[in-house]
């Protein structure tokens, strides 16, 4: 027996009138500073984890313990979960989405796969006679850009859909609709590789210059006004200087996040130049044992990997 509501039990889609009901689930070290500029837009959140957070609930949120709760509550669903499979295990049962979810607008934050994505909003359609609708809303700027309010969100769907998510979405940055479903993965994909990248260039120039005898924080401050500098290194920089590679953004994710890219570059029939590198570096990183550092361990990755020269 299916889970999923009949069409006479559905929940009517928000109206001007009625402004969007808004959920968040994946309230981790990016989602919380996200929730927390929704409450503070919104004045009122619904928020699903696994423990509860008194936090949240006592700037205003609504706590609830399943699934179920939050889709039977909300219009919209903010999804900041590592991945889609995460996702895809809160779908079913009698606590899951499904069987709470009336008319949804699912707004997938989470860094994915692009044709993933397609797929699943293909199944939910299926499933929902339509009812739950998709977006993909991947974000870049960090930890420190979700604290401020300064996310670059990349926008994927129809252009109701997206205009829709935007509207929800802006007071956590930019929200900018470049296509159709699964162009913000797509913009994501792209994203990391040019961050890991600039994050691996950024750690074997410094080990050059150190080894060099050079002044590392002098470095980097000159070469940040050039054509070196970039957002990476303005927020990596003192880490690279100190060799402190505590937990930021984990190295980790990036072999997930260029996985993905390769996955377009076989798409779309690209002979990539430098991507089979970077995955073979952060393949090797993790291997090492520095996938739950930040990614500023490419210093000590770079330097561990050979005796330096006296």
């Amino acid at each position: 027996m299916s889970d999923i509501p009949p069409a006479d039990e559905v929940r009517p889609t928000s109206t001007a009138a009625r402004p969007d009901v808004v959920g968040i689930v994946g309230v981790g070290s990016m989602g919380t500073p996200v929730a927390q500029h929704l409450l503070a837009a919104r004045g009122t959140l619904v928020v699903h984890s696994r423990s509860p957070r008194p936090d949240l609930v006592a700037a205003g949120a609504t706590w609830v313990a399943t699934p179920r709760e939050l889709a039977e509550q909300v219009d919209a669903l903010v999804v900041f979960l590592p991945d889609l499979p995460d996702l895809e295990g809160m779908l079913d049962g009698p606590d899951g989405l499904l069987a709470g979810a009336g008319d949804l607008l699912l707004m997938i934050g989470s860094t994915s796969s692009a044709p993933g994505v397609r797929a699943l909003a293909d199944r939910l359609a299926e499933r929902t006679a339509g009812r739950v609708r998709v977006v993909d809303c991947p974000v870049s700027g960090g930890e420190d850009g979700a604290r401020a309010g300064a996310l670059s969100i990349m926008i994927g769907g129809t252009e109701a859909d997206a205009a829709r998510a935007a509207g929800i979405l802006a007071p956590c940055g930019t929200p900018v609709h470049l296509g159709p479903l699964g162009a913000g993965e797509v913009a994501k994909a792209c994203n990391q590789l040019v961050v890991a990248a600039t994050i691996l260039a950024l750690g074997e120039a410094t080990v050059l210059a150190e080894r060099s005898g050079l002044d590392l924080d002098a470095l980097w401050t000159l070469l940040a006004g050039g054509y070196a500098g970039s957002n990476v290194l303005n927020s990596r920089k003192d880490k690279l200087v100190t060799g402190d590679d505590s937990p930021s953004g984990l190295a980790k994710y990036m072999v997930k996040d260029l996985r993905f890219a390769n996955d377009i570059a076989e798409a779309t029939g690209t002979d990539a130049v430098i991507l089979p590198a970077l995955r073979a570096a952060f393949d090797e990183l993790v291997e090492r044992g520095y996938g739950d550092r930040d990614i500023a361990v490419s210093r000590r990755f770079v330097a561990e990997r050979s005796t330096p020269a006296h």
